[in-house]
């Protein structure tokens, strides 16, 4: 006000229109935006784009079981005696064939030699009576001995016979004994500890109870057994019998697994068995698959995830699963569209495989999906995009997780 009255009128007037120009040529410079942005101001932010990966896929399902021997053998005695040495170490790998336990044979040796003896007496005794036989036909044709001394001849050879043939057999079974004190692997596999230590007396029979001695499990192959729901089991014979190489009983389809301790399920197999019943009570019926196991890490009863087909292959979009983002309920991804501007759009997820998330609808394969710098995107935001290198191809007829 004091600046005002210490100026001349003209001077007044001169300065009152030198500051309505510039107000007004400011103005103008806003409504035409020519005006160059203020000094300051921030770019639009830099994100990361990349086009969906576009792979033939097969979901799948997964299911808890354990491993089961194919072959599980109880070692008994079929003959009773006093344990001789033992053959093996407790929990060691034995081939078919390999010698376990040996029973004292010096008995059955001793049976054997008394039933040979009695072999070589009663073929002397037939040796005889066929030698009697031969001349008393000549005798009776030459009516020096009457008919009933012939046929008591006669009936002396069979008798002869009929003893040879159960001393032979005596023989035959005091051999078998004999062997039986040896007491070899049945099958190939991991045996368990002795159950009976050396000089105990063991019982042996071929019924009833007889000494356990040992156990065996056959180790490769190896079954994984499972169980799946009556409403998995529906699905998977309807698209077995559209010809789909699904997990049903008439098919061998290929199934992996992975142990606790594992990431991924590399150890691959196939389906052999699917039971005939569902369980009553758990409504779920048993499944079996076969699986190699040369170097003897799975063992039976072990706990392990399976992996079997859930669906027939089909074409699918994936993006990265840290691009998706949420919306109370919905699932969303940001897109730059084609004048580099935020768009939201709503999807519908699938499955997750090797960090790619399936999206069965709401994307289309050239959208420009925003992977990295979500924070910075606003929807309706300009932004500078930086398309990312596509990630390595994934194995074709790949198979997702459907649980």
């Amino acid at each position: 006000m004091n600046f005002a009255r210490g100026m001349s009128s003209n001077s007044l007037m001169r300065w009152s229109g030198t500051v309505l120009a510039l107000g007004v040529a400011a103005f103008l410079a806003g409504r035409d935006g020519s005006a160059q942005p203020k000094p300051g101001a921030a770019p639009p932010p830099a994100v990361t784009v990349a086009k969906p990966v576009k792979r033939t896929l097969s979901d799948y399902d997964e299911y808890v079981g354990r491993f089961t021997a194919v072959n599980t053998v109880e070692v008994r005695a079929r003959v009773s005696g006093y344990l001789d040495p033992i053959h093996f170490k407790d929990g060691q790998m034995v081939k078919q064939g390999d010698l376990l336990f040996t029973i004292d044979r010096r008995p059955f040796q001793t049976t054997l030699d008394q039933a040979k003896g009695n072999l070589q007496q009663a073929q002397a005794n037939l040796a005889f009576a066929e030698a009697d036989l031969a001349r008393g036909a000549q005798l009776v044709r030459e009516r020096t001995i009457t008919e009933q001394t012939f046929d008591q001849r006669t009936q002396a050879k069979r008798v002869a016979e009929a003893s040879v043939a159960a001393q032979t057999a005596a023989v035959k079974q005091a051999t078998l004994d004999l062997e039986f004190t040896e007491l070899r692997a049945p099958v190939a596999g991991r045996i368990g500890d002795r159950r009976v230590s050396p000089g105990n007396l063991v019982t042996g029979n071929t019924t009833g109870t007889t000494s356990l001695l040992a156990t065996i499990v056959s180790i490769d192959p190896i079954r994984f057994e499972f169980a799946f729901d009556e409403a998995s089991y529906l699905r998977y014979e309807r698209l077995a019998k559209g010809g789909r190489d699904m997990t049903s009983r008439d098919s061998s389809s290929l199934v992996s697994i992975k142990l606790l301790d594992e990431q991924d399920f590399t150890h691959q197999g196939r389906m052999d068995f699917v039971d005939n019943v569902i369980d009553r009570s758990s409504g779920t019926i048993r499944g079996r698959a076969v699986f190699s196991n040369p170097d003897g890490v799975f063992t039976p009863g072990m706990f392990a995830r399976v992996r079997v087909p859930g669906s027939p292959s089909y074409n699918a979009l994936l993006v990265p699963d840290a691009a998706i983002g949420t919306e109370q309920t919905r699932k969303y991804v940001l897109t730059a569209g084609a004048d580099d501007v935020v768009v939201l759009k709503y999807v519908t997820l699938g499955q997750v495989f090797d960090g790619m998330r399936v999206i069965k609808s709401g994307l289309q394969e050239d959208d420009r999906v925003i992977v990295n710098g979500l924070m910075r995107a606003r929807t309706g935001q300009k932004v500078t995009p930086e398309t990312e290198a596509p990630p390595k191809p994934v194995a074709e007829s790949a198979q997702i997780n459907a649980n």
